[in-house]
């Protein structure tokens, strides 16, 4: 019962049924439970946001959608042949052209002018005639469309003609509009691509000149040989071959191109010839 000293003494009045008992709040149990509750809900939502994120973000294998999609490939190497095999070396200046020519002898005589490539070289009389078709030789595709040629041996395959030939091209050497190329990787690249590409296979260099020098004033490159070979139905088994490339101040190297058949010999001094005779125009 109530504490007596808390009430006043008599009957108390009650106008109506007494009211239901009513429960004690509940407290809070000393467990933490509703904390806990609280935290399990928070992190339901954040997990569903984190997951909605991820969705977007990373999108489904080369579709292209979001954020983290494959990337895209690396771009494809452009650059011509001569410019992937031989990149200019670190010291040499970028976009800038090379030194201006040193002064030469002007040439006398005849003249094969090739303008597009950038060089000019002595021309011969008979049987020599003028070069009128353009061979892209090689896997380096050198375009040799100016120069002098004559057919040594006719028909020799059933299908073919022989030449003896001094032929010009230009073949790309730099790096997009630069002007410097490694000269000398230049030269050792168009050469053992003429020797790959230009004659009959399996076959035997006799190296006779392999240098750096100057041709007209310009820089060159300068390779000799005589290739040895065998092909059925051919007379010869052997050629000369002279082989120039040379810097004319362009992203673009010249190549002059000699070869003289071992049945026509008495032709061998124009490969000397026209590679002391080239001059730039």
């Amino acid at each position: 019962m109530p504490n007596a000293e808390r009430f006043p003494s008599g009957a108390v009045t009650r106008l109506g049924p007494p009211p239901p008992d009513l429960p004690p709040p509940p407290e809070a149990p000393s467990d933490g439970t509703p904390r806990r509750r609280l935290w399990w809900f928070a992190g339901v939502a954040a997990l569903i946001l984190v997951t909605g994120l991820v969705a977007v973000l990373v999108a489904r294998p080369g579709s292209g959608d979001g954020l983290l999609a494959d990337k895209p490939e690396a771009p494809v190497d452009a650059r011509p042949p001569l410019a992937r095999a031989c990149p200019p070396p670190p010291d040499a200046p970028s976009g800038a052209a090379s030194a201006p020519p040193a002064p030469s002898p002007a040439p006398t005589g005849a003249r094969t002018v090739d303008e597009t490539t950038g060089i000019s070289y002595p021309a011969y009389g008979p049987p020599w005639e003028a070069w009128t078709t353009v061979w892209n030789a090689g896997e380096l595709e050198v375009p040799y469309k100016v120069g002098q040629h004559f057919v040594t041996e006719q028909d020799y395959d059933g299908a073919s003609d022989y030449h003896a030939s001094v032929l010009s091209g230009a073949v790309p050497a730099a790096t997009n509009d630069a002007f410097t190329f490694d000269l000398e990787c230049v030269g050792r690249q168009v050469a053992a691509d003429a020797r790959a590409h230009y004659y009959p296979q399996p076959n035997e260099q006799e190296l006779i000149r392999d240098e750096r020098t100057v041709l007209g004033g310009r820089p060159a490159w300068v390779t000799v040989f005589r290739l040895h070979f065998s092909s059925p139905g051919l007379r010869a088994r052997s050629e000369l071959v002279a082989l120039a490339c040379i810097d004319v101040g362009k992203p673009t190297a010249a190549v002059l191109y000699v070869s003289v058949p071992e049945t026509h010999r008495q032709w061998d001094w124009v490969a000397d010839d026209a590679l002391a005779g080239m001059r730039p125009v």
